[in-house]
């Protein structure tokens, strides 16, 4: 553990990743603080932003960050971001007869763009609009705050619904981008009937030439600007023809950054717009050789999606207790999976305590199991005046977290390796005793043994605690000793980190009416009905666990099912020959055995899982 890990560059390819990925941005942007009173936060925002200056001197603070879409899927951003635009036209026409000149019309901005684009040139909102005054912001040593666009936008008093005008993810984006992020598959279109990018072998096609070495060179800036770089988090479309560039890219970041840390993250949308069976057999294939290639290229590869399986008929998608979102749409589902990933992938961006992107996958990668799965309570149940304790007492002899990798938990109690983070019990109680209104970052990584024996301290009560967890010392003991209790034997690693997920607009009010302002749970029903939801406490879980097996070998199952040849051979013909896609399905299925084990956790020789595979 260390204070810096190091630089991370993100990488999002695909249409449903850059929604994920703008929620994920939005998010980080919202945690950012100008104010210069104020003490440096848990995150390092550093590891992921980089600062740069426009060409008239104003200092940038962008992404550093390459997104891949494809042609027509950005409406009104601007594919070289518009920041460093010094808004001259430098185009020259050669041609000395008539001219008739033909403008297209601008694509329609919604309300929140509208504002934006106000706020940006130094407009103010209507003064109804506004939470307080338009008296200057003051922090407790009364000097003015700095007055920016993002603190603009939080103090007024505006609900966007957007669900009916978001089409495309940059209609909800609130950052800048720099010149060198956007990159646009040109070969294939966003709309339409015709080239659409549909298969697998499309996507390992068309990573050559032009896009390729465009890659390459914003990868080499973007890497050669950092003094230490810990590695990329990529962001991949599994169920369409990006999980084919996803291999690709992956496979290079592998061979060109070895000794880098690679975390893939496989996202998949809970329904697609005008999808056919045939579609839906297309997404299934893509997701298996997404899986089985990426996660061959990646440090640790996990899939993300509130989709009940990845198969062709899938359960219902996944609910959350507090939440009242549309699976259906994109803009709801992929606002829920950015607010997991906001958690999930705090260890390596912390400013004190961090944990390297390579130790992260280290922990959850023995013997070969490169795939993980993940868990989520969003938010997190935690009750106004409540402690630590009180909250996970209430769940009961169920987990607070739901999966978001549509692979169910074992209920064996048996996972190889679990990382947890708590994100967001600022201003509570971590445990029986202890009030705190702003608690420092802690960090625990705890091995098999010791989470089944953690020290009481019930003398410092009068009376009897309610439970043994209101008898714990800290909030970690407090914590692993709940998790222990459903897996008793399992390595485990903890992160207790005060600051909660920051909302601002235009994040979606999916929240139920159970869950205050700051994302706290009350008695009362309808008590915060119509207050704005500005921030939530998360927690999440990613694991290598046998659990991961039988999610593995169903999916391998589901595909070995149909032959290809005969159900649908233009998959084939799009660049994919039947002998890779049958060393992939072995792959698959090999896979899928190194997750297999018995009650005792030895693993099973070969030829029992060659038995058991006959028995299938």
């Amino acid at each position: 553990m260390s204070g810096f890990c190091g630089s991370v560059i993100t990488l999002q390819l695909g249409h449903y990743s850059n929604f994920v990925g703008t929620h994920w941005w939005n998010l980080q942007d919202a945690s950012l603080s100008y104010d210069p009173d104020s003490p440096p936060g848990e995150i390092q925002s550093d590891v992921v932003f980089r600062e740069g200056q426009t060409l008239g001197g104003s200092i940038t603070y962008t992404p550093r960050l390459i997104a891949m879409d494809l042609k027509g899927s950005l409406q009104a951003l601007p594919q070289e971001g518009g920041l460093y635009d010094d808004g001259k036209d430098t185009s020259a026409v050669s041609w000395d007869g008539n001219l008739m000149m033909h403008r297209e019309s601008p694509p329609l901005k919604n309300s929140f763009l509208e504002d934006l684009e106000r706020l940006d040139r130094g407009e103010i909102l209507a003064e109804a609009q506004f939470a307080s005054s338009s008296q200057p912001q003051r922090s407790v040593a009364g000097k003015v705050r700095v007055d920016t666009v993002n603190s603009r936008l939080e103090r007024a008093q505006k609900s966007y619904r957007l669900e009916g005008s978001v089409k495309v993810w940059s209609d909800f984006l609130r950052i800048y981008l720099h010149p060198r992020t956007v990159s646009i598959v040109h070969q294939y279109n966003h709309d339409g009937d015709s080239d659409r990018l549909e298969a697998f072998g499309q996507g390992e096609a068309v990573l050559h030439g032009p896009l390729l070495d465009e890659l390459d060179d914003k990868l080499h800036f973007f890497v050669e600007e950092c003094d230490y770089f810990q590695g990329f988090q990529v962001l991949c479309d599994l169920a369409d023809g990006f999980a084919g560039i996803g291999s690709k890219v992956t496979e290079m970041l592998h061979d060109d950054y070895g000794g880098k840390g690679i975390l893939t993250w496989g996202l998949a949308p809970v329904s697609h717009p005008d999808s056919t069976p045939m579609k839906e057999f297309y997404h299934l294939l893509n997701c298996a050789l997404g899986v089985v290639h990426m996660s061959g290229h990646s440090s640790l590869f996990c899939p993300l999606s509130l989709r009940g399986g990845l198969g062709l008929r899938p359960s219902s998608p996944v609910s959350f207790p507090h939440l009242s979102y549309d699976p259906s749409l994109w803009y709801h589902s992929s606002s829920v999976l950015a607010l997991a990933l906001d958690a999930l992938t705090v260890p390596y961006r912390l400013r004190t305590n961090c944990v390297p992107m390579w130790q992260v996958a280290d922990a959850l990668s023995s013997s070969g199991r490169k795939v993980a799965s993940a868990y989520s309570a969003v938010p997190f149940p935690m009750m106004h005046g409540g402690s630590l304790p009180d909250s996970l007492s209430a769940c009961g002899d169920s987990l607070p977290w739901k999966p978001i990798s549509t692979c169910p938990e074992a209920d064996n109690g048996r996972c190889y390796g679990q990382w947890v983070t708590l994100k967001g019990f600022e201003g509570h109680k971590l445990t029986g005793s202890e009030s705190i209104s702003r608690f420092p970052l802690r960090l625990k990584l705890l091995p098999n043994e010791l989470t089944s024996s953690l020290p009481l301290s019930s003398s410092q009560y009068g009376t009897a605690p309610p439970t043994p967890l209101h008898s714990l010392d800290s909030g970690e003991d407090v914590l692993a000793s709940y998790i222990s209790s459903f897996y008793p034997s399992s390595p485990l690693n903890l992160q207790l980190v005060s600051t909660p997920s920051k909302l601002t607009p235009p994040f979606p009010q999916i929240f139920s009416s159970s869950v205050s302002g700051q994302g706290l749970l009350h008695g009362h029903r309808n008590g915060f009905l119509s207050q704005a939801v500005t921030s939530v406490p998360v927690l999440t879980s990613l694991q290598s666990g046998p659990a991961v097996g039988p999610w593995l070998a169903d999916l391998h199952r589901a595909v070995s099912a149909f032959d290809i040849r005969r159900v649908a051979p233009s998959f084939l013909s799009q660049g994919l020959d039947m002998d890779h896609y049958r060393e992939a399905l072995e792959q698959l299925r090999r896979l899928s055995r190194c997750y297999r084990d018995d009650s005792g956790g030895v693993m099973r020789s070969s030829s029992e899982d060659d038995d058991d595979d006959d028995d299938d």
